[in-house]
C-alpha cells in the first residue's frame, strides 16, 4: 500500500485523477445502506476528502486558494444563476426520461431531496449536524479536489498529455468548451453547471491560476448550502 501511495504521488496525472475518483466512489452508495445513509456517507466523504487534499497539497503546486474581486463577483453569479435557472429549465433526469432513458422525473419529485429533517425530525440535533457536514464539505472539501481535476488536469490533458507543460492562462476553445459540459453534465442542473464551468475556467485562463476558480467554487457552494437551509430547496442538493 505504501509503495501504491508513493507511485501515485510521483505521477503528475494520478495525483489530480485518483483522489478525485476516490471522493466520488462514494455517491453511488447514497441510499443503498438504508434511508440516513446518504448523510452519514457525506460525512465520510467529507473527512476523506480531507484526507485527500491534505496528501495533495504538497504534490499538486497550483493547489493554492487565492482570493479576487473576479474571483469573489464570479462565485455569486454563479450561485444567482444556478437558482435563478432552475424554474425554468428541465433537469438532466427529466431530459432523460423524456428520451426513454430514466424515469422522467426531477429530483424533488421523486424524492425529498438531501434533506436530514425527512430522516430524523424537525429541530433534530443529528440533522443539523449533518447539514453542517454538508456546508462546510461542499464550501472547503469539495472546490479543491474538483479544480484540481477539471481545470487543472482535464483541461489541460485534452490539449496535450503533457499537461503540466502547457500553462494555466492557455485558452483553448475545444477545451474549455468541452470540460465545461463534463462538468455542467455531471450536476442534474446541467445547464447551470455548464455555464458554472465556463466561469471557473475563465477565471483561471484569465488569471493563469487555478486559486480564484476555487475560492469562486467555494463562494458558490456556500451561498448553495445558505439557500437549501433557508428556503427548505433541498432538491439542489
Amino acid at each position: 500500500m505504501e509503495t501504491l501511495i508513493r507511485r501515485v504521488g510521483q505521477s503528475p496525472v494520478a495525483i489530480r485523477v485518483v483522489p478525485f475518483v476516490l471522493f466520488v466512489l462514494p455517491l453511488f452508495l447514497q441510499g443503498e445502506l438504508g434511508p440516513g445513509s446518504p448523510f452519514w456517507i457525506y460525512t465520510v466523504r467529507t473527512l476523506v476528502g480531507v484526507g485527500l487534499i491534505w496528501w495533495m497539497r504538497p504534490l499538486v503546486r497550483e493547489l493554492r486558494w487565492a482570493c479576487s474581486w473576479e474571483g469573489v463577483i464570479a462565485g455569486v453569479v454563479v450561485f444567482v444563476v444556478w437558482v435563478g435557472l432552475d424554474p425554468f429549465v428541465p433537469s438532466l433526469g427529466e431530459i432523460l426520461g423524456f428520451l426513454g432513458l430514466g424515469s422522467g422525473q426531477s429530483v424533488a419529485a421523486s424524492d425529498p431531496g438531501w434533506n436530514p429533517f425527512a430522516i430524523y425530525g424537525d429541530g433534530s440535533a443529528l440533522a443539523w449536524f449533518f447539514i453542517g457536514v454538508r456546508v462546510l464539505g461542499s464550501t472547503f472539501v469539495v472546490p479543491p479536489l474538483e479544480e484540481v481535476f477539471y481545470r487543472s488536469f482535464l483541461y489541460r490533458y485534452v490539449v496535450r498529455q503533457d499537461f503540466l507543460a502547457m500553462p494555466l492562462g492557455e485558452f483553448r476553445w475545444t477545451s474549455f468548451v468541452l470540460v465545461s459540459a463534463v462538468f455542467g453534465l455531471a450536476h442534474h442542473e446541467w445547464l447551470a453547471g455548464i455555464l458554472c464551468g465556463a466561469a471557473y475556467q475563465g477565471l483561471v485562463v484569465r488569471k493563469g491560476r487555478l486559486g480564484d476558480a476555487v475560492t469562486a467554487h467555494a463562494i458558490t457552494n456556500f451561498l448553495l448550502g445558505l439557500w437549501v437551509v433557508g428556503r427548505g430547496a433541498w432538491n439542489f442538493w
